[in-house]
Parts: structure tokens; sequence; C-alpha cells
């Protein structure tokens, strides 16, 4: 008997059509995931206009490398968002290497963990992104939270506490990406 093959993830669908030359495919994915790309660029180079080179720069990547994407690793999102932050990341230290500023790695490493955060923070399922932007970027305590979310205190410390350990997850993975970038045996 014949076992039903799985149906491939839209990402995998596209990186077969980018891998067949498909325009289209290119476009669908500029218009899904140019925002996420400008923004973290954005946010770790803090120049707009850097921020729109390295964007074209990292689309330009996926067209004339899509099979560098391996949706065994995880999505077409996360590829791109640790593409971008890599490459955002060699831009600052090369302009910062340039400046012969003091100090610069760990100002680069700060920047870029921020940068990294902010973009985790703006991947969490909605329910969680709510709780965190109310909660601890707005100052409110948790009975606050719970009033303005319409949700029980609980229910409001519970998406804390999960969102803020999926934070912590992703800084220490970030920690020990950077602690191997530092020994020259990886990327970002």
């Amino acid at each position: 008997m014949a076992t039903p093959e799985r149906t491939p993830r839209w990402d995998e669908q596209l990186q077969r059509r980018l891998a067949r030359g498909e325009e289209t495919a290119l476009g669908e994915l500029y218009d899904q995931l140019a925002p996420m790309v400008h923004g973290l660029a954005g946010r770790i180079l803090a120049d707009q206009a850097a921020a729109t080179q390295l964007t074209r720069e990292v689309f330009a990547h996926v067209w004339e490398h899509p099979e560098d994407f391996d949706p065994a690793r995880g999505s077409l999102r996360s590829w791109l968002g640790a593409l971008t932050h890599h490459r955002a990341v060699e831009r600052l230290r090369a302009r910062r290497s340039a400046e012969h500023a003091p100090g610069a790695e760990a100002e680069i490493r700060a920047v870029a963990t921020a940068a990294r955060m902010q973009y985790v923070v703006d991947s969490l399922p909605q329910p969680l992104r709510e709780t965190i932007a109310v909660t601890y970027y707005d100052g409110r305590t948790y009975h606050e939270t719970a009033r303005l979310l319409g949700i029980s205190e609980q229910a409001a410390k519970q998406r804390m506490r999960l969102g803020l350990e999926l934070l912590a997850t992703e800084l220490a993975e970030e920690r020990a990406r950077q602690d191997g970038i530092g020994d020259g045996d990886g990327e970002t």
C-alpha cells in the first residue's frame, strides 16, 4: 500500500519555484518578507539607506542561491532573518572597524542582540507579543494588563512567562552564536 506524501510547506514550494527561475516566486517572497528583512537590517545598522541596500542584497542572494535554504533546518522566514542578521552584523563590523572605534565589538554585539530580540518579540504569537508590550514596554502590572486585554490575571502571567522563556532561549542561542563567531568557527 502506498503511503501518502506530505504536502510541502509554502516555503518549500517557493524554494522549488525559485530554483526553476520563476520571477513571480521572488516577488511573492519579497512581498511577504521584505518588511521583516528591512526592519531587522534597519535596527542593526541604524541607517535606512544601508538597510535598503542590504535588503536588496539578501533577496538577490535568495534569487541566485535558492538551494542555500534548507527546509529541514527551519522556515524560510527564520533563514532570511539569520541571513539578514549575519550580513548586517558583518556590515556593522566593517563600518566600525573603519572608524577604529574603541569598544566597537561590544557595541556591535549589543546592537545585534537588541535587534535580534526585537525580531523574536515581533515573531511571537500575537497574544504573547501583546502581553509583553502592555506589561513590559508600557510598565503595567499583571492586573492592569489583564484588565486591558480582557483576560484573567493568571493568563497574563502565563503569557508573559512563556514569552520571556522564548526570549531567554533565543538570547542564549544568540550568545552561543556570537561565541562561535568569536572563535572563528561559525556563522550568525
